[in-house]
């Protein structure tokens, strides 16, 4: 009898543990990832996002007709949203202005899609269509689109290819400040995990074509910018992560110049501990296969 008692008790806790192995990662408290809404600028605020957990960034403009917000994260913090939006205004959220499809900034469309209208680039809703995911915009833009609330304009750009291919920078042009999506992205991820440039190339996005895209956003006249992850920047931030993203598509060119054949091979050689981006290997994949389009060896 007692050895029974101690299979089921035993049996208990690999049950108990494997529960929590499946279970989805609590929402952090606190510094230094708090959640909490935090004011930006008067009239702008953030809601913290650092990663898949926590989702992305998300910009709250208040205006005296409604609310605009950049992103909705995923469940369950998109649930969370529009009570964080109610303690610092009784404005209702209108307008969701998306910058790409990724579902850490898509997936609370199913909080919004009903009461709000979802803007986005057409890539942005072509991207989602095809991965047959949940709510897409129904109102889409080309090049540049803008939503005006009590004079207060909140402007859409597509400047090209980088993070995807559906890539949208929300300005607000009387703040002078923008939120860039994942084109830029900045820090670490909640389990202390560095964050890194990602080239999602199953939806259009390009190491080659990035910096060129951040230098149409770089002529807009900012002095803030809200990343798709991670903490509020100035715009030498986010020139610095041009320079970086320059850097890395000089190395990549010189080691396949050089005479580097395999995958491996570019992995070893490829220095990005200066830029402080430690690449995942799937990264590492996405770049080695648009610059060198072939089968994989």
């Amino acid at each position: 009898m007692r050895a029974l008692r101690l299979v089921v008790a035993l049996g208990i806790g690999l049950s108990a543990l494997a529960a929590m192995a499946l279970a989805p990662r609590q929402q952090p408290e606190g510094e230094p990832f708090s959640t909490a809404i935090k004011r930006v600028k008067e009239g702008l605020y953030l809601i913290p996002g650092y990663d898949a957990v926590t989702g992305g960034n998300i910009a709250v403009r208040v205006t005296t007709e409604g609310v605009i917000i950049v992103d909705d994260q995923l469940p369950p913090s998109s649930a969370q949203i529009a009570a964080k939006v109610r303690s610092v205004t009784d404005q209702p959220i209108r307008y969701v202005l998306s910058t790409h499809n990724h579902g850490d900034h898509t997936r609370g469309h199913a909080e919004f899609i009903n009461t709000a209208e979802i803007v986005a680039h057409r890539n942005n809703r072509a991207n989602m269509m095809r991965g047959k995911q949940p709510n897409p915009p129904r109102v889409v833009f080309a090049n540049e689109a803008s939503v005006f609330l009590a004079g207060v304009e909140a402007r859409a750009l597509h400047f090209g290819q980088g993070h995807t291919d559906g890539d949208a920078v929300i300005y607000f042009p009387d703040l002078r400040t923008v939120h860039t999506g994942d084109l830029v992205v900045w820090g670490k991820r909640t389990d202390g995990a560095i964050l890194t440039p990602y080239v999602d190339r199953r939806n259009g996005g390009s190491l080659a074509r990035w910096t060129a895209t951040l230098d149409g956003v770089l002529q807009l006249d900012f002095d803030t910018a809200i990343p798709g992850h991670g903490p509020v920047l100035t715009k030498e931030q986010v020139r610095t992560y041009r320079r970086n993203l320059e850097t890395l598509q000089g190395r990549v060119t010189a080691l396949l110049k050089g005479g580097v054949t395999t995958r491996a091979d570019f992995g070893m050689k490829l220095k990005t501990d200066d830029l402080n981006w430690p690449f995942p290997p799937e990264r590492l994949d996405e770049i080695w296969n648009e610059y060198n389009p072939g089968p994989a060896r």
